[in-house]
């Protein structure tokens, strides 16, 4: 992927996350129907759950709190917290995947909400509310310019008391090429990477149009460091050496669906998990 030549103001950011936006608007049926997230079997298994057994472990219980999934594309995670027992708000920038999710929660039977707003309007477009639990991550954060925007708002949607949880892909992953584990990137180049592959993730044989798309490359210090300076005290930082979906195709798919490097190479990070909490006179610092 090729860095985009354009400088990173404000209004080039605003232009590339709308080609973001139509990139996703076209995924979203394509992501419903195929097989990848397996939609028919979480449709028709009532106690089917697409957050991993790490993630249920390392939030806690969730029973009865209210909870925000931020960047939840079609909702399949934010419904299967509200299996769990939390009264849920999903919300996305994108229109198909809203809608998706909507009638996703009516056919589960699930109390759920869907908001369609960008990221950075979110406490505007869910007037003012504050929850239980900020939910976000697994590839979400890579599509969004500016972290320490994202992090005041995360702070600011979050009640005092309330728990933010973080599930996300290590950005070391992201220096490597995609076909080896060559170093290709670096890892501190705040640039936008553009890439106008066809094909998704979860079908690389779809065809599709909208393939422009660009990603932003935050650092574990920058993450950390923009949640702290909103207001919110980390209680953990965990790496783990397994991720998701097969970065690579060298990667070993487990019994549990995630995937490890196979024996003989090094473990690198893959993911990380972060939970902090809002102190009840803290808001943010900057």
């Amino acid at each position: 992927m090729p860095h985009d030549p354009g400088n990173g103001a404000a209004a080039d950011d605003l232009e590339r996350m709308e080609a973001n936006r139509a990139m996703w608007d076209e995924r979203v049926p394509i992501h419903v129907a195929g097989d990848f997230y397996a939609v028919e079997e979480f449709r028709s298994r009532a106690q089917r759950l697409t957050v991993r057994e790490f993630e249920i472990d390392e939030l806690g219980d969730v029973d009865g709190r209210t909870l925000l999934h931020l960047q939840c594309h079609f909702g399949l995670d934010t419904l299967s917290w509200g299996r769990l027992g939390a009264r849920v708000t999903g919300l996305d920038f994108s229109g198909p995947a809203v809608a998706a999710a909507t009638a996703l929660a009516r056919d589960t039977g699930i109390d759920a909400e869907f908001v369609q707003a960008d990221l950075y309007d979110a406490v505007s477009a869910l007037d003012g509310r504050q929850f239980d639990v900020v939910y976000t991550g697994k590839g979400a954060i890579g599509w969004l310019p500016d972290i320490r925007r994202w992090a005041d708002v995360c702070a600011t949607l979050l009640a005092p008391g309330g728990t933010f949880y973080l599930s996300e892909f290590h950005p070391a992953g992201n220096v490597f090429a995609w076909e080896s584990l060559e170093l290709e990137f670096s890892y501190f180049d705040p640039a936008p990477t553009f890439d106008d592959s066809s094909g998704t993730y979860a079908d690389f044989d779809a065809v599709t149009s909208h393939n422009a798309s660009y990603q932003w490359q935050h650092t574990l210090g920058a993450v950390i460091t923009a949640l702290i300076d909103a207001g919110l005290r980390i209680e953990f930082l965990h790496e783990q050496a397994f991720t998701l979906f097969r970065r690579w195709p060298f990667l070993e798919e487990r019994d549990d669906r995630s995937f490890v490097l196979p024996a003989g190479i090094p473990n690198l990070p893959l993911m990380f998990s972060v939970r902090a909490v809002k102190r009840w006179n803290d808001g943010p610092t900057n």
